[in-house]
């Protein structure tokens, strides 16, 4: 049975063919793109699970390419690769749809460990209860659906995998340590930056469909709490 598929979007040949045969060695899939005018035709293609976009492309900027990836490709995992060590950078590409980033030089046991680890939530068993819902939030477990007053919010996946572990604990206190390692993975490596991002993600998207953007609470010193509306 073949592996996922990975599309490897990096416009060095040395670096995105070493990583493509990496991934292979690893029981990847994996196809390797030099521009990001190569990597959109790829995706047209074939959907990947997981891609690893490289910020520093020849003809379309990083970031951009990372929002239109992420506009067609909903389920993908998108892992920035990135030698931009500045935090807002990292904070942009991660609010254009990025799930993680590696900041380059990285090692490949790292790289595979996040590639594992994301692949591992992303097929992670559900609750045996399909449906879960918070006032007028309604979720979809088994589909991935989230719907507010019956309005689709489209949601990418740590997206919807960190509202849904919010709303099963709606009214109670969920701390930072427990969205990261339930969200993420126990042994994650990145920065918590990551799920701040993601909670005002999420803030945003519900408030465009009429929630009160205070529906996440803020305790600070100790998590996030889904107020029941």
């Amino acid at each position: 049975m073949a592996g996922p598929y990975v599309l490897v979007v990096e416009d060095d040949e040395a670096i995105g063919s070493e990583l493509a045969e990496a991934l292979a060695a690893h029981g990847y899939e994996a196809d390797w793109a030099a521009t990001g005018g190569d990597a959109l035709d790829s995706a047209a293609r074939r959907a990947p699970d997981l891609i690893l976009l490289d910020l520093g492309l020849p003809d379309i900027e990083g970031v951009t390419l990372c929002r239109r990836l992420r506009t067609v490709l909903r389920d993908a995992v998108i892992v920035v690769l990135t030698a931009r060590t500045q935090e807002f950078e990292v904070v942009v590409a991660l609010d254009a749809g990025a799930d993680d980033y590696l900041t380059k030089p990285f090692r490949l046991t790292e790289l595979m460990a996040r590639l594992r680890a994301h692949l591992r939530r992303s097929s992670a068993g559900r609750s045996d209860e399909r449906f879960v819902t918070a006032g007028r939030l309604s979720l979809d477990l088994a589909a991935r659906r989230a719907s507010y007053a019956g309005t689709e919010i489209a949601l990418r996946p740590k997206e919807f995998d960190l509202l849904a572990r919010l709303v099963q604990s709606a009214g109670e206190v969920v701390t930072r340590e427990d969205l990261i390692d339930q969200v993420w993975d126990t042994n994650w490596f990145g920065p918590t930056k990551t799920l701040d991002v993601h909670i005002s993600a999420l803030r945003r998207k519900l408030a465009q469909q009429g929630a009160d953007p205070g529906s996440i609470t803020t305790l600070r010193g100790r998590g996030y709490r889904y107020e029941r509306d």
